[in-house]
């Protein structure tokens, strides 16, 4: 059986060399490279969702891929395609790198320059490795269990746009359903999604940040597990220890999170840092909550053509769901979509503050009347989304990420949707 070997190069050259030489192996059958880290994870996250059978064996990284660094893309193909097995090409062949290599998860590295010999070697015992795994493991299905939940973000264009309250909402509906979910506070400095659920914690992001391998029981050690049943991953309550939470530290988070639970629902904010902007840059689904009015809607497009220059999402990867809507209201959701260029939610939230204003004073949002306009809203947009299961269990509409790839890093360049 030929060996399937995906090459994830950035650099055209090498992708020149390395395409050559894997062309030369025997019994291989390399297919179309992938130019950066988000046409990989999108490329293998399709592949997956036909099958296992689909993915190839072997996947070679470059040392320059990027938007995503090399070894945390290794990380995150390790995560969530356990069977796939990952080669390193680096210039940099010390002990160190090899070491620092296959603790994030790669199989072997090969040196540059290329060398017929050791790319051979390498790739005929990470494609029996693979192989062996997967005999292991099944067929199907079951190498997958608990990896690749759906990662949705909500930011705010402005302060008080409804972000946190969209995100719990949307958070409670996933986990009724029978989804299992998780609720991310990652307005690190004013996040209040403990205040809004009367929680008293111990634990936060912060207590995560340091920790380079995050195992089921670390993770279980930090989350909390609120009466509705949401596991919580707080902010910290001293807002100046959210500095503590790098990029590096967000991105390692978000894809424990993932592979433990179905559904996960990271509040942002209204202020953009590192660690969101990799949340956002990891998401299946990124939502961007505005009120219609005018310093909003500009905040709104604001924030979307900052995303774009960041190379963190484009405009028409994000979604913005229109908050305290009424048909009064002169600016309506398709002035909206034209200003921001973003695909917009056909459920939008009505201006109901009254309903609201009892449970938010006593923190007890999730006690929020069924037939509150705003709950009925949100929840629509819930099962809107994909996050909700269908009566009969399958899940309604689909994965985004189907589409777009664990990391949605920021450019869903192959599929659709």
């Amino acid at each position: 059986m030929p060996t399937r070997i995906l090459p994830a190069v950035g650099d055209t050259d090498a992708v020149r060399s390395i395409t050559t030489l894997l062309s030369q192996l025997p019994d291989a059958e390399p297919v179309a490279p992938v130019v950066d880290s988000t046409q990989l994870i999108d490329t293998l996250a399709r592949l997956a969702a036909e099958s296992v059978d689909e993915l190839p064996e072997v996947v070679v990284v470059h040392e320059r891929i990027g938007p995503v660094p090399a070894l945390e893309l290794i990380r995150e193909v390790a995560l969530r395609f356990p069977a796939v097995g990952v080669i390193l090409v680096t210039s940099d062949a010390s002990p160190g790198l090899f070491q620092a290599a296959m603790d994030y998860g790669a199989r072997g590295l090969v040196a540059l320059p290329l060398s017929y010999e050791e790319l051979a070697s390498r790739v005929q015992a990470v494609a029996q490795w693979s192989v062996g795994v997967r005999r292991h493991l099944g067929a199907g299905g079951d190498v997958f269990t608990g990896v690749g939940g759906t990662v949705v973000t909500v930011s705010g264009a402005k302060g008080g746009a409804g972000t946190t309250l969209t995100a719990i909402q949307l958070a409670l509906a996933a986990q009724a359903s029978g989804r299992s979910t998780a609720l991310v506070d990652m307005d690190l400095q004013t996040g209040d999604i403990a205040s809004y659920l009367d929680v008293q914690f111990r634990r936060s992001l912060v207590d995560l940040a340091a920790i380079t391998d995050i195992s089921p029981r670390v993770l279980a050690d930090a989350v909390f597990r609120h009466d509705t049943g949401l596991a919580l991953l707080l902010a910290p309550a001293e807002g100046e220890r959210g500095e503590d939470v790098t990029d590096r530290a967000a991105r390692q988070i978000v894809s424990a999170l993932r592979s433990r639970y179905e559904v996960v629902v990271i509040d942002c904010g209204a202020q953009l840092g590192g660690a969101g902007a990799a949340a956002v840059e990891m998401a299946d689904r990124a939502l961007l909550v505005t009120t219609p009015d005018v310093v909003a809607v500009r905040g709104a497009k604001r924030a979307v053509r900052m995303w774009d220059r960041l190379q963190i999402r484009k405009a028409e990867e994000t979604t913005v769901v229109v908050n305290r809507h009424s048909r009064g209201t002169e600016i309506q959701p398709p002035l909206i979509q034209k200003i921001t260029g973003t695909a917009v939610a056909a459920t939008v939230v009505p201006a109901n503050f009254k309903e609201l204003q009892s449970v938010v004073d006593a923190g007890r949002i999730h006690e929020l009347e069924n037939k509150s306009s705003v709950k009925q809203a949100l929840w629509g947009l819930a099962g809107e989304l994909g996050l909700v299961k269908a009566a009969d269990g399958a899940q309604k509409g689909g994965r985004s990420r189907g589409d777009r790839g664990s990391v949605n890093f920021r450019r869903r360049k192959e599929g659709g949707g």
